[in-house]
């Protein structure tokens, strides 16, 4: 026992030596970032074992076939060393805008488009390798979740989704080679291992709700400027398949976000004013006079169609993050601004939040209440209440708890995902007048799944001794 203790004390000093001397290389080849060694953080750690573990069987396998299954086996590997350099930067690195975001992507988009034009060849035997490697390389564009807006699916199912339009191609692999060659068939099995359980089991236990930024470190400068050369505008956020440029994407029926990311894209583009008139006075209800007191049965059909050709403007009150008599956060009127911190805070404050659109919330400390009140898509990210979280009137929130929470209540709500810790499991949970309420708790060893629970939103009331006994619905397979 003393023999290993002073064993892993010469390794500690050793390493120390190493961080003090600067540069060289760090874990898995790749070099290190000037003294800040990320070779030791938990999530890249985790990182290299999914590579030794899972990456090296696709090699291996690779290596036995060789040829064009070898090369594009080296890029799916080399688009995965891309993305765990990306995670080290993000790590160091301030969340960019769209444009910034894109730019950053960079170096990740030009591999998974080499092996794109591999898979858009014709007349290769191995083509079905090639689709295979294509599509399920859409997983790592999981990297570039932002938020509920940005037309992808959480990180987690943007995984599961990838691999089940790479699935497609990698069993005509299997059924081709089941009995010509038992390495094609290792290969397939192995690709498939790599995102599931591989990369599936990474995100959940380091980035189930995204990358972390760091919101003091430096910044990502966008590109300069140049006409596109498909005359698309940038979208709002890189579409979940592989393009994270502004070139538009080729339909795919086993990609259907595509075609939502492009509506987005759209709509985003259009100037919301365009089809408004300038009113005179002459126009005005008071001064015209063809118009009586009288409104018709025609009228009131007329006037109750909605207009496509001038749109209601709503006022919208300013956006609002203050303190208010020392007890009160009030956040209200946020649309779009992922950035929201709440950091200065203590145990006696309550938080109100309200009218917020496509947001995202960090309170980095002990607060009294949370209320989330009249918020669609909204994201809520907290660590300790001492009384209750709230949730009303609101519409596709995701709220997770890293400390405790005694008590959560939701009402009058459509979709909410809510996250609890293991500190919090134990928390009271009130549902009123809401639907798709999803709660996912972390499994009993830090490899282990989260677990989703669907609360009942239907209910059975059977009269029985004088009183009604009221219990939840069971479906079939639930």
């Amino acid at each position: 026992m003393e023999g290993k203790l002073v064993e892993r004390l010469e390794a500690a000093v050793a390493r120390l030596e190493a961080l003090a001397a600067g540069g060289g290389i760090s874990a898995r080849g790749l070099p290190d970032s000037g003294g800040d060694d990320m070779s030791s953080d938990p999530s890249i750690v985790a990182f290299d074992d999914l590579m030794d573990q899972y990456a090296a069987k696709v090699s291996g396998a690779a290596e036995k076939i060789g040829g064009q299954v070898l090369d594009v086996s080296k890029l799916l590997l080399k688009a995965f060393s891309v993305e765990k350099k990306l995670l080290m930067e993000i790590k160091q690195t301030q969340k960019p805008d769209m444009a910034g975001l894109a730019e950053f992507l960079k170096p990740l988009n030009e591999v998974i488009m080499k092996v794109n034009s591999m898979a858009e060849a014709r007349g290769s035997e191995f083509i079905n390798h090639f689709k295979s490697a294509a599509e399920s390389l859409s997983a790592l564009a999981w990297i570039a979740y932002t938020g509920k807006d940005c037309g992808m699916s959480m990180p987690i199912a943007h995984v599961e989704e990838s691999w089940q339009a790479a699935e497609f191609y990698n069993n005509k692999v299997l059924v081709e080679y089941k009995t010509k060659d038992p390495n094609h068939v290792e290969w397939a099995k192995a690709l498939k291992e790599l995102y599931l359980p591989g990369l599936r089991g990474y995100v959940k236990s380091h980035y189930p709700l995204g990358p972390v930024w760091n919101a003091s470190g430096k910044k990502v400068s966008a590109a300069p400027s140049k006409a596109p050369q498909s005359g698309a505008p940038a979208p709002p956020c890189p579409p979940p398949a592989s393009h994270f440029t502004s070139e538009p994407s080729k339909a795919s029926s086993s990609q259907p976000k595509q075609g939502m990311s492009a509506v987005f894209q759209e709509l985003s583009s259009r100037n919301v004013t365009a089809g408004l008139r300038k009113v005179t006075d002459d126009m005005k209800a008071k001064n015209r006079t063809d118009r009586t007191g009288v409104v018709s049965t025609s009228e009131k059909q007329t006037s109750s169609t909605p207009s496509t050709t001038t749109p209601t403007v709503k006022k919208v009150a300013p956006p609002k993050l203050e303190l208010q008599m020392g007890r009160k956060w009030a956040v209200e009127n946020h649309i779009g601004n992922k950035n929201l911190v709440i950091d200065d805070c203590d145990a006696k404050q309550s938080v109100y939040v309200f009218g917020c659109k496509d947001s995202v919330l960090q309170i980095q400390g002990k607060v009294n209440n949370i209320t989330l009140d009249k918020c669609t898509k909204m994201g809520v990210l907290f660590k300790d209440v001492v009384a209750a979280f709230e949730i009303v009137n609101c519409n596709g929130v995701e709220a997770q708890c890293q400390g405790s929470a005694p008590t959560i209540s939701v009402d009058n709500t459509s979709g909410a995902q809510l996250y609890l810790s293991k500190d919090s499991l134990e928390a009271a949970i009130t549902t009123a007048k809401s639907i798709d309420i999803n709660v996912l708790v972390p499994g009993a060893t830090s490899d282990a799944d989260w677990a989703e629970h669907p609360l009942p939103q239907q209910y059975i009331h059977v009269y029985k001794n004088g009183q009604f006994e009221t219990s939840p619905v069971s479906h079939s397979g639930a």
